[in-house]
């Protein structure tokens, strides 16, 4: 009777102490580790977060940009470190979801070695076409890919990247067949379809917006599920060919063993700015559409997204060892 007396007396001092704990944190700066360099979408997204989050508790929110190895780099280095808080990643679709299929070794588990915190945004890749081609629709560019088999091009960051799988998943869907072309990066991947070296592309809004709006490039649709609220007039892929879905997500973890008051208190917070006039101002910038929710759904969403993304990876035969 005494011992159990005691065990509950101890349940209930480390609870106590977990809540005193989340109540102090945080007592020191926090870094949010983004797995790619400077300037790209996940640090554009890091930095006003981190601005906001500094405000609110009143620590430094320091950004570090720990790139390479398609972003396993970074989140081997938040998968080993000490589950306190202090270290966390603000990683995309490629890092949670793709990885796991695209590499035959992967450093770290994206289910298994992490506390899932927020499910930040989700942008569409815009597909767009050389002026030069005939087509003004999703439609019109599967309907031309039929009749010239084989002699359509689309570029792509790489192989596993985004735009690849857009293209993968577009080409088996419609039954199409095109020659994929990957480049070493977006950038270079955009100029030759500015140039006209290939007819069509999956980009990313920010990048492609200048030349969409000077005419450079033609704008067809977008990959997300249903039209963006920042571009209504441009139709979804999916309204020509049902189910297709591949936006770029981004998301917050924590090292797996993160005391979950300490993860409830960084959900809600980031919520919160997430929520705000500027952040909802620069999201629809970047045609990008704010989710959150809580960590338990983002838990959820990272299962269902490996399991999608490895049929469209195997389908795709990409791989990187």
């Amino acid at each position: 009777m005494l011992s159990a007396y005691r065990v509950m007396v101890a349940v209930m001092l480390a609870g106590a102490s977990a809540f005193a704990g989340a109540q102090a944190y945080p007592t020191k700066p926090i870094r949010l580790i983004v797995p790619y360099p400077a300037g790209g979408g996940s640090d554009l997204l890091a930095r006003p977060l981190a601005q906001s989050l500094t405000e609110t508790f009143g620590q430094q929110v320091i950004v570090e940009n720990r790139g390479g190895a398609g972003g396993n780099l970074g989140m081997e280095l938040v998968a080993k470190s000490p589950p306190d808080g202090y270290t966390l990643v603000l990683g995309l679709t490629a890092q949670y979801a793709v990885n796991p299929s695209l590499y035959s070794k992967l450093p770290y588990d994206p289910v298994k070695d992490f506390a899932p915190v927020a499910l930040l945004v989700r942008n569409p890749y815009v597909l767009s076409v050389h002026p030069s081609l005939p087509v003004r629709s999703a439609k019109e560019l599967i309907a031309l890919a039929k009749t010239r088999a084989g002699q359509l091009v689309y570029s792509s960051a790489g192989n596993g990247s985004g735009a690849h799988l857009c293209g993968e998943m577009m080409k088996t869907m419609a039954g199409i067949n095109v020659v994929h072309v990957p480049y070493k990066g977006a950038a270079p991947a955009m100029t030759d379809l500015i140039s006209g070296q290939v007819q069509y592309s999956f980009l990313a809004f920010r990048s492609s917006r200048p030349h969409i709006m000077s005419g450079r490039l033609r704008a067809l649709a977008v990959s997300t599920a249903n039209r963006s609220p920042a571009l209504p007039d441009l139709p979804a892929v999916a309204e020509t060919l049902p189910g297709y879905d591949l936006p770029v997500w981004y998301g917050v973890a924590a090292p797996a063993g993160t005391p979950r008051e300490i993860v409830a208190r960084l959900n809600a917070e980031i919520l919160r700015t997430l929520a705000t006039p500027d952040s909802r101002k620069r999201m629809a910038m970047d045609a990008a559409e704010p989710i959150g929710g809580t960590p338990e759904q983002f838990g959820d969403y990272i299962r269902s997204e490996i399991v999608k993304y490895a049929k469209i990876v195997k389908e795709s035969g990409a791989k990187i060892d």
